[in-house]
């Protein structure tokens, strides 16, 4: 018997019109072209202010996978979450603008998140995108190593600058904080920066933790190096692990610039990909400590089963799980009613700021291969339990 497969755990705070209101949703997501058409359309009434269209999203797409406009908004949803046993990681989800006001505002929120989490279990994570601090074409160019502009410098020197703010605060509060990860090409100087700021801050215990893509080609061989060098300086390594969520846009980006794909070829590739950063990190635990970002049964039961032969308590600080909101309950709270360190990414937002985000999970669930419908297949299976009890 597979041992995600208990609905009544995994919805237990979930009424019968709320599964209901989410089998549908995960139904229309489930036809690629349907979801096409909706997240055009979607997008262009919320940027054109078709007053309507916000309440229907907020009570739609927004319900399901964000906790709320605001932090306060969004504790009712932590603090449900918590009782069970399961941490929220408030993730401010607006993308898609390039101006310096915006920057510092983000960060600003950024640091206000860290302000509100001090103190509360509820939140054992801060997260933020490095594209939250400043432009995907400087992180570019700056990871190519070309030569910069005078404006240029002074641009990326802010960057590094939130960078650090953010870091110094959760050092100073003892909060773990999670640094995104983004397309390849602008993930190498991110890696550098997220480098500096462990070696900075990350002396005594992984404060600053850094996002692998293990559908990636090449990052297990990042990791093995990443580790010499942080032996070498004494610092220690926090990783969010995870599969990746770029695969068209990158694919699509190597073909037209004529380099090779960076991507592992086959979704068996990426699996054992993934599962190889497992044992890696399983085989460092003096140095190296893990968020294992996913979705996937197999991977999370592999987990804990190399816990289990380490000998490992299953509430290990080293060892965290992780899925996104308003998804895999069934992983979930199976995680955390056996007392395993689980918590979920927790989007908020005002709603026009977070289209975005949610037109985006909604393709991207599109395209993972049984994803939706291993989502519908669940709640199908609980509506029919209830009934039927």
């Amino acid at each position: 018997m597979p041992i995600f497969n208990d609905t009544k755990v995994a919805f237990a705070d979930k009424s019968d019109a709320q599964l209901k209101k989410a089998y549908w949703m995960f139904k229309l997501i489930e036809q690629p072209a349907l979801t096409s058409l909706g997240t055009s359309v979607l997008n262009f009434t919320i940027h054109n202010n078709f007053p309507f269209v916000t309440g229907i999203v907020k009570n739609t797409l927004f319900e399901q996978f964000c906790g709320g406009e605001t932090r306060e908004e969004s504790m009712k949803v932590v603090k449900q979450l918590f009782k069970r046993g399961v941490g929220s990681i408030f993730d401010y989800s607006i993308e898609g603008k390039e101006d310096e006001a915006t920057f510092d505002a983000v960060c600003q929120e950024i640091k206000d998140i860290v302000r509100f989490s001090v103190g509360n279990p509820a939140i054992p994570f801060i997260v933020f995108k490095p594209t939250a601090f400043g432009r995907i074409d400087l992180y570019e160019a700056v990871g190519k190593n070309a030569e910069l502009t005078s404006s240029q410098k002074e641009e990326w020197e802010r960057v590094v600058k939130r960078f650090d703010e953010v870091c110094k605060l959760c050092h100073e509060n003892d909060k773990k904080v999670m640094v995104d990860a983004e397309e390849t090409w602008m993930q190498d100087a991110a890696d550098h920066l997220c480098e500096e700021m462990m070696e900075k801050y990350n002396q005594e215990k992984p404060i600053v933790w850094n996002t692998i893509q293990m559908y990636r080609t090449g990052r297990l061989e990042y990791m093995e190096e990443h580790l010499q060098r942080a032996r070498e300086k004494g610092y220690f390594i926090g990783y969010k692990i995870v599969r990746g969520a770029y695969m068209e846009k990158e694919r699509a980006r190597a073909t037209e610039k004529g380099y090779a794909d960076p991507i592992q070829p086959t979704k068996d590739a990426s699996d054992k990909n993934y599962n190889a950063g497992i044992d890696f990190v399983m085989n460092h635990l003096d140095k190296v400590s893990a968020f294992f970002g996913t979705h996937n049964e197999i991977s999370s039961e592999l987990v804990m089963d190399k816990m289990k032969a380490a000998g490992l308590q299953n509430d290990n600080p080293h060892v965290y799980f992780g899925q996104l909101y308003g998804m895999s309950d069934n992983i979930t709270f199976y995680l955390s009613d056996k007392g395993y360190n689980v918590a979920k990414y927790l989007p908020y937002g005002p709603v026009k700021d977070v289209v975005p985000y949610l037109t985006r999970r909604a393709q991207e669930n599109t395209s993972v291969a049984g994803q939706t419908g291993r989502e519908l297949g669940l709640i199908k299976k609980e509506l029919e339990r209830r009934k039927n009890r």
